[in-house]
């Protein structure tokens, strides 16, 4: 696998590019946001390793610009930044999975497998439907009767696994591991929190609502109007 890493400190760069290089990856670094983006942009990778704090260009705009042109890439951030405004920041940002420092290696490996696995599996359906919820999956959009609604790229990955199975009740672990993957931190209430972000958006404007809380057990995407 081919293995972007944009982290500025000496000591943590060197050690996750031997890591890496061991687990049979290539690596390729860069010390700043700017150089870091310049190399996403010109060439193809299948794996981002981005921090936060950088010279130049922090890794929150790194990752929101590299999101716009080259979507489908996933980003891994790494970072000492965790509070629960930081991961929810970097997954508006378009992060698709948030590890914070200190870590353990192993722990990083996993991530960067569930990471890939989720991107490389293919999704024949191109358009799901709940009621009058349509999102298209080629174009990448969601109307509710007609109506544009526009997601941030994890509300979109986890509208789309409820979607997938709706009519389900979905415990938050399995959210967590399906939509932020293997490892994700089930202390905090961040699968709440981006459940709520969602729901705003697909009813908060409408007299049917799609998506329940299942109390003591998780939440449904029911297919009914």
């Amino acid at each position: 696998m081919n293995i972007l890493l944009i982290e500025d400190e000496v000591s943590v760069s060197n050690f996750i590019r031997k890591g890496l290089e061991e687990s049979q990856h290539q690596v390729s670094f860069a010390y700043d946001g700017m150089i870091g983006l310049q190399l996403a942009m010109q060439q193809e990778f299948d794996l981002i390793i981005l921090d936060v704090i950088l010279p130049h260009m922090n890794g929150f705009e790194v990752c929101q610009e590299i999101k716009k042109y080259k979507g489908d890439i996933p980003i891994l951030m790494l970072t000492a930044l965790s509070t629960l405004n930081d991961k929810v920041k970097g997954f508006n940002m378009g992060a698709d999975d948030y590890l914070t420092k200190p870590f353990h290696f192993e722990e990083l490996l996993l991530r960067i497998k569930a990471l890939t696995r989720r991107n490389t599996m293919s999704m024949p359906t191109l358009e799901y439907k709940a009621a009058d919820l349509v999102m298209n999956t080629y174009k990448k959009t969601v109307t509710r009767a007609n109506k544009e609604i526009v997601l941030t790229q994890k509300e979109y990955t986890l509208l789309e696994y409820f979607l997938v199975n709706k009519n389900r009740v979905l415990a938050r672990t399995q959210i967590a591991e399906a939509v932020w993957g293997i490892g994700f931190d089930r202390g905090t209430n961040l699968i709440d929190v981006y459940v709520n972000y969602v729901r705003r958006k697909i009813d908060k404007e409408f007299d049917t609502q799609l998506i329940h809380t299942v109390i003591g057990m998780g939440y449904i995407l029911k297919d009914e109007i």
